[in-house]
């Protein structure tokens, strides 16, 4: 979409659409898991359980950051990731309250 049609719509809404999309790559889901399981870590960490390169992981990791799923704080020559929970309720929220209004009811069979 271009990017002066994006102006048109709610700023919630295309933030939220921003969101899904970064999500909608299956690596992202699975390091988004990672560090549920490992509350924090290292990039290397999650490049070893991956089958993907440092590389690809490390633009993975910082498409997450960008939309606010994680945070990153650098460690020396490392930098250590977790979830941002209340970016993620936040986040919860908005889809609950979305798939709220859309899902029941609907006269599509």
């Amino acid at each position: 979409m271009a990017e002066a049609k994006l102006n048109k719509f709610a700023a919630e809404d295309v933030s939220l659409a921003d969101v899904a999309k970064s999500l909608g790559h299956p690596a992202r889901i699975r390091i988004l898991k990672i560090l549920t399981d490992m509350n924090l870590c290292m990039c290397g960490d999650i490049v070893d359980q991956l089958p993907l390169s440092q590389a690809t992981v490390s633009q993975h990791l910082k498409e997450l950051k960008r939309v606010g799923l994680i945070k990153g704080n650098v460690e020396g020559p490392k930098t250590c990731y977790c979830i941002d929970n209340q970016r993620i309720e936040e986040i919860r929220d908005k889809f609950a309250n979305l798939f709220s209004k859309v899902c029941c009811g609907s006269a599509c069979k």
